[in-house]
């Protein structure tokens, strides 16, 4: 058997385009007043997340968590030279529950016009600078160095050997002289007299 064939749709006579819909093309879906919510629920969600951020930041701002402080500082004229060493105590204390480790110390002087700095000598060349100018050990402990470490809760001070290029009168009158210790993982503590 053979089934019937469909009939085709009556033809569509000329001049005539079929039935007609309504269309306005001056109405568009892709613009933002269809497409975004309003424009207060965007305003107050802003607000809310930046409210958020901003508490987070304020609660959880990083802290040094060792603190220190600058004891005394002995400055000795290096003889032909525009220049002092200064060997500076200072104490260091560890106020986290984890051990912290020095990872640098510089020592920096503001004479009014300019900002000198310098890093800390090694322990060798302080005994060195030690021996070449016995005034400079006179109220000196312990070198401390890069690399000490100090378990929770400890305290350790040592010497800073430093040198500037300044004659002994600029030095003995600056306005500041701060010692920034740099641990590992850590804020750097800053001590200024």
């Amino acid at each position: 058997m053979s089934s019937p064939s469909p009939t085709p749709p009556p033809p569509i006579p000329p001049g005539s385009s079929g039935p007609q819909t309504e269309f306005n093309i001056g109405e568009e879906y892709g613009t933002a007043r269809k497409s975004l919510p309003p424009v207060g629920i965007v305003a107050i969600s802003i607000l809310v997340v930046v409210a958020i951020a901003a508490a987070y930041a304020l609660t959880h701002r990083a802290h040094p968590l060792s603190s220190g402080s600058i004891g005394d500082i002995v400055s000795v004229e290096v003889p032909g030279q525009d220049m002092v060493m200064v060997a500076v105590n200072i104490s260091l204390q560890n106020n986290s529950d984890k051990p912290s480790i020095v990872h640098t110390i510089q020592a920096s002087i503001d004479t009014g016009t300019d900002k000198l700095i310098d890093n800390a000598a090694p322990a060798v060349d302080a005994q060195r600078y030690f021996e070449a100018f016995p005034a400079l050990k006179a109220q000196a402990l312990d070198v401390l160095t890069a690399e000490t470490q100090l378990t929770p809760g400890a305290k350790v001070s040592g010497t800073v050997v430093v040198s500037f290029p300044v004659k002994a009168d600029a030095f003995a009158a600056r306005k500041s002289l701060t010692v920034t210790v740099t641990p590992y993982d850590e804020l750097p503590v800053v001590m200024t007299k």
